[in-house]
């Protein structure tokens, strides 16, 4: 029989003693929490109301110093369901025409990767010609003793966070500098990262690596001058850099397309249903890692319900997440806990589940899917995408881009009852 754990209480000291007393052995890392972020709908909320879009287009990829970041931070929070996309859409309405255009066209980015990731889940992976060996110490990969490489990994190990632009510099030196298969790098990256999705995370690596793209992102001391200008004059590498000068391999080549990505694959198929489909009187809500907020459609639907979230033990024995994802997730669990009764238990989703009467929000991703196929939910919500699904190619972003349009939001949602 599955543990029910203790109800985390809320603060980071609790959140970081809870995972240490359950869940510490499945952690990897420190038991310590982000240095910069904390888990929570009202964390999430305050993130928003606080972000300024103003600037975002001309500041978003700059790294150093901090006061000239522009990124905006919200995607730990919309990663895990604190914040919807079309929620983040419709807030920097009224805001510079350009900034507004931009911001939104990376939130688009996020929308493309989870339709791409839900059509053709865990193929994304690819075969790799080398043989993949998890056992790569990124410390060997990434040389910290260079200040570019040392922020970016600082941000990641501490943080669990950092900006596009460095993530493209430490993925570019890893899959294209050394070069080593890019399969592992992501999976370090999603160890690390509270945004840490199989969606946006490994289309990215794909896109720096050269897979989903004419060519590899080449980086080089031009970018870091470029947007971290006088951290190479503080490197001890300063007079003779490893990375003056691009890398070999950054000419365009013939691009190889997966023909899956062409496919017309309806969406009945993989993005869950369209309206909420009842089967009969569900007992409690099952919540997952992808839907926590306080919006999650099945806990609006059902405010009378007591919920459930479990811990996936097998899967995350496999993971071994760093212990900051963890306790971001306890940080949330903790706050939901204040307003709804909220059960959490350490097991096997199907064993804890199985024969039980769940409402559940449909989540567009592999483990999903292959869960609520053995524990059948009476209650299943749609999930809430910006852009309605459709069979058209996903190929291409930019062609994707051109024709998906970001759907109205809607209060209520019809049934489908059998």
């Amino acid at each position: 029989m599955a543990p029910e754990l203790p109800q985390p209480k809320p603060g980071r000291s609790a959140a970081q003693q809870f995972v240490a007393d359950h869940l510490g052995h499945l952690a990897a890392g420190p038991l310590e929490g982000s240095a910069t972020i904390s888990g929570g709908q009202s964390n999430a909320d305050a993130a928003l109301a606080a972000f300024d879009v103003s600037r975002y287009a001309s500041t978003r990829n700059e790294v150093w110093p901090a006061n000239r970041q522009g990124a905006s931070r919200l995607s730990p929070y919309i990663r895990h369901g604190l914040l919807q996309l079309s929620q983040v859409w419709h807030a920097v309405e009224g805001g510079p025409q350009r900034d507004v255009a931009k911001f939104r066209d990376e939130l688009m980015w996020q929308e493309f990767a989870r339709h791409w990731y839900g059509r053709r889940g865990r193929t994304t992976k690819l075969r790799s010609r080398t043989k993949l060996d998890a056992s790569v110490d990124p410390d060997a990969v990434w040389d910290r003793s260079m200040a570019c490489i040392e922020l970016g990994v600082d941000g990641l190990m501490n943080e669990g966070w950092v900006i596009n632009q460095q993530r493209m510099w430490l993925a570019s030196h890893w899959a294209v500098r050394q070069p080593l298969p890019w399969q592992i790098g992501e999976d370090v990256f999603f160890r690390h990262l509270l945004d840490g999705s199989r969606a946006a995370n490994r289309l990215g690596w794909q896109w720096t690596a050269g897979v989903s793209s004419s060519k590899p992102y080449g980086f080089s001391r031009w970018q870091v001058n470029k947007r971290a200008p006088g951290l190479c004059e503080q490197c001890v590498h300063r007079d003779d850099c490893p990375i003056e000068d691009w890398p070999d391999d950054t000419a365009p080549r013939r691009r190889v397309i997966d023909p899956g990505l062409d496919d017309e694959t309806e969406p009945e198929d993989w993005a869950g249903p369209r309206r909420r489909v009842v089967t009969g009187p569900p007992d409690f809500v099952w919540l997952t890692a992808e839907s926590l907020g306080t919006s999650d459609p099945a806990l609006v639907g059902r405010p009378d319900l007591p919920s459930i979230f479990v811990f996936d033990e097998p899967l995350l024995a496999h993971l071994q997440l760093s212990a900051k994802r963890l306790i971001f997730l306890v940080e949330t669990l903790a706050e939901l806990a204040n307003d709804r009764d909220l059960t959490v238990m350490l097991g096997d989703p199907v064993d804890v589940l199985s024969g039980s009467h769940v409402a559940t929000t449909y989540a567009p991703v592999p483990g999903f899917r292959a869960i609520s196929r053995q524990i059948q939910p009476v209650e299943m919500h749609p999930w809430p995408w910006l852009c309605a699904p459709s069979a058209r190619s996903i190929a291409s972003f930019s062609a994707w881009r051109r024709t998906a349009k970001p759907s109205p939001s809607r209060d209520a949602v019809a049934d489908e009852r059998d």
